[in-house]
C-alpha cells in the first residue's frame, strides 16, 4: 500500500475541509502546506496537493513546481477549489498551463476540479477588491454575454455561498484506488 500524502493551501477553508475528506477517505497524511518540506515529502509515494483558485492561481501550489525534479518519480494528485463550476472542464485548461507551465508537469500530474464557496465579510482587502472588480465588469456586459456563473456571482455578489460537496471527492478517490 503507498504511503500517501495530502497536502493543502486554504485561506478560507473550503480547500482544508476538501483535504480532510480526502485524506479520511484515503487514510493518507494530511498537512497544511506551511508544515511540509521538500524532505517530508520526499517520504511518500503518493502526494495529494490542493490549493484554492484566487485569480487563476493555485494557492501554494509552488511546493510541487518548484520541487518537481526531485518528486518526478512519484504519483502527484492535484485538485483546485474555486466558485467557477466544474461542467466546464476548458476553462481549468489556462489555469493549468499558468500554474504548471511545463508539459512534463501537466502531462505527469493528474488534476481535478472542486467547487468552494464564498463568503464575502470574511474575505481580505485584497480579494474583496478582486471580486467588486469583477462585478463591475460583469455589470457592463450585455446580459445575453452573461454565462449562468457570471449570473450566479452577480446574484450572489456580498453574500454567503457554498457549493462544497463530499460527493465530489469521489472520482479523485476512485483513480487514487484504481492505482494503487
Amino acid at each position: 500500500m503507498d504511503k500517501i500524502a495530502v497536502v493543502y493551501k486554504s485561506r478560507y477553508g473550503s480547500t482544508k475541509k476538501y483535504a480532510q475528506w480526502i485524506a479520511e477517505d484515503a487514510k493518507a497524511d494530511l498537512y497544511e502546506c506551511s508544515q511540509m518540506d521538500i524532505n517530508k515529502l520526499m517520504e511518500y509515494d503518493t502526494i495529494i496537493y490542493g490549493g484554492g483558485l484566487y485569480a487563476s492561481r493555485i494557492a501554494g501550489v509552488s511546493i510541487i513546481t518548484k520541487n518537481y525534479n526531485i518528486l518526478k518519480d512519484k504519483r502527484i494528485i492535484v485538485f483546485t477549489v474555486g466558485l467557477a463550476g466544474t461542467e466546464n472542464k476548458e476553462i481549468f485548461t489556462p489555469i493549468i498551463e499558468k500554474n504548471f507551465p511545463s508539459e512534463e508537469l501537466r502531462e505527469s500530474i493528474k488534476f481535478f476540479h472542486l467547487r468552494g464557496g464564498i463568503d464575502y465579510k470574511k474575505l481580505g482587502i485584497v480579494h474583496k477588491s478582486m471580486m467588486a472588480m469583477l462585478k463591475t465588469m460583469l455589470s457592463k456586459k450585455d446580459a445575453n454575454e452573461l454565462s449562468n456563473e457570471d449570473k450566479e456571482l452577480l446574484a450572489t455578489y456580498g453574500g454567503k455561498v457554498d457549493f462544497i460537496d463530499r460527493t465530489t471527492i469521489k472520482p479523485l478517490i476512485t483513480f487514487l484506488m484504481d492505482k494503487n
